[in-house]
């Protein structure tokens, strides 16, 4: 623990060195592992805890590989992994030492884990696949982009060892899980001090804000947590305002913090402000949105039991795989044809489409007309088509859905009735969906999970238990798709008894 209260001691130093102003009511604590901050004393709302120069944050404009990065015509993550890279092969000669220092080699993301672990532990998860996919397109960034910057020549003369794909990676890790989009004109960067709060969702107890040195309270800018995922080069948010300033980059190959007369009267800082009351004792959050434990996990590398906002995807393609298991590929392809036709669609993200079932296992209504569309009787279906062909579709929003007694009605979208859509065959096809979505798992049931998380200890096993927190969630979700089913299917047993 000494090395860490040292660390702790030389980044505060560091800070006060640099203009950053952080209240003494804050407390550092670092276990060794991860670095907490919170209240010496009772916290309001509108409190200032923090005011950072936007000249301390490592950026691409305040990098002194500014020039070189620049030349490469290299933005968005890509431009700031060389700017964390380089920062780092200067060692203590770099301007953010310190704050470097303080830092951990790299965070514990999916897209570092090796691909054994990547198959063994998130297999079944909605991170499988993106994982795989990330890791080949992050090699192939570094082997276009980071590799060619070795050749560069003087003054920057750049050490192999720290330009290497593990160190780009490592780069990329901290920057998808501690970096924020700053302004138009730096872009997203490393904002030492405001990322030492841990994140809790629905808990948000201070915000970070981008305010003029000279303006007044409409002029505030939110600054948010960056979502920079892995096959995101050129993700970078930008602020309301526009941000004229300009700094010389330092060719000596680093960077001056203490420079910012360059800047003159458009200085701008960072603030933190208190949003919520904390009590003493208490640790301070920020929130890095309302996401569910896959993105949490892909992003940031950890989960929270019992999130909210997970969701569990599932693929048109297993819907297909349903459908061509009762009907023929002809037959299948006809009702999905009609289903476009009405003007529908799941959602879309690196060409799969699918569809959400929310955390409290409610399926997204476009499943559900899909379904209902699929297993119409052939002669309501070719009656239905009839309809559409002869009334056209051309708002491209309207849904057709047929009422008990056979007979047409077209209403919006958004107004279709769930309970017109629930046949007791959607129903069944939703218990059959939920099945096949849960095999995806392997052999070990959702019992077996439950058992490992128990057992499993989150300090040494960290990887084995975030995998696991995300599988007995969406397995949980899957299962609650099952029960959501099997009550409307009840529902309609007693109707019909009745």
């Amino acid at each position: 623990m000494g090395s860490s209260s040292r660390r702790l001691r030389a980044f505060k130093r560091w800070m006060r060195s640099q203009g950053i102003d952080f209240s003494d009511a804050l407390q550092f604590t670092d276990d060794g592992e991860a670095i907490s901050v919170r209240a010496l004393c009772d916290l309001k709302v509108g409190d200032m805890v923090a005011r950072i120069p936007k000249t301390t944050c490592l950026t691409v404009k305040t990098s002194g590989a500014r020039d070189l990065i620049e030349s490469a015509g290299l933005g968005g993550s890509l431009g700031l992994s060389v700017a964390v890279m380089y920062e780092r092969s200067l060692g203590q000669s770099s301007p953010w030492a310190s704050y470097l220092h303080l830092l951990p080699p790299h965070e514990s993301l999916p897209l570092l884990w090796s691909l054994h672990e990547v198959d063994s532990l998130l297999c079944g998860t909605e991170l499988h696949r993106t994982v795989k996919e990330d890791k080949a397109i992050i090699y192939e960034d570094w082997k276009e982009n980071i590799l060619p910057l070795l050749d560069s020549p003087l003054p920057f003369n750049l050490n192999p060892n720290f330009f290497s794909v593990e160190q780009y990676l490592a780069a990329r890790s901290l920057i998808a899980s501690r970096s924020f989009a700053i302004d138009e004109f730096h872009g997203s960067g490393m904002v030492p001090l405001a990322d030492l709060f841990n994140h809790k969702t629905g808990a948000e107890d201070v915000h970070f804000t981008s305010v003029s040195s000279h303006s007044d309270s409409n002029s505030d800018t939110d600054c948010s947590k960056n979502d920079l995922q892995a096959n995101t080069g050129d993700n970078e948010s930008s602020s309301e305002n526009s941000y004229s300033v300009g700094r010389g980059s330092d060719t000596s190959g680093g960077s001056d913090l203490d420079n910012s007369s360059v800047l003159g009267d458009h200085t701008t800082a960072l603030e933190m402000i208190m949003v919520k009351d904390v009590k003493v004792g208490n640790e301070v959050f920020n929130t890095y949105g309302l996401v569910g434990n896959a993105a949490l996990l892909h992003r940031y590398g950890f989960t929270e039991p019992d999130n909210p906002f997970d969701i569990v995807n599932i693929d048109l393609e297993l819907v297909s795989q349903w459908s061509l298991s009762l009907f023929s590929g002809r037959y299948s392809r006809a009702k999905l044809s009609l289903w476009r036709r009405l003007g529908y669609s799941g959602c879309v993200s690196e060409n799969t489409e699918y569809f959400e079932i929310s955390s409290d296992g409610e399926p997204q209504i476009e499943l559900l007309i899909l379904l209902y569309i699929m297993l119409l009787p052939e002669d309501t279906y070719h009656k239905l088509d009839l309809t559409l062909s002869t009334k056209g579709n051309s708002n491209g929003s309207i849904g057709m859905i047929l009422s008990e007694k056979g007979n047409f009605m077209l209403e919006k979208a958004s107004e279709v009735s769930k309970d017109l859509l629930l046949t007791k065959d959607v129903c069944n096809a939703l218990r059959l969906l939920a099945d096949m979505r849960d095999s995806f798992y392997g052999s070990n049931s959702m019992k077996d999970d439950i058992e490992a998380l128990g057992n499993c200890c989150i300090r040494r096993e960290r990887k084995l238990y975030h995998s696991l927190i995300l599988r007995i969630s969406e397995r949980g979700i899957l299962e609650r798709l099952r029960t959501y089913a099997a009550s409307v299917a009840q529902a309609f047993r007693t109707a019909k008894q009745s």
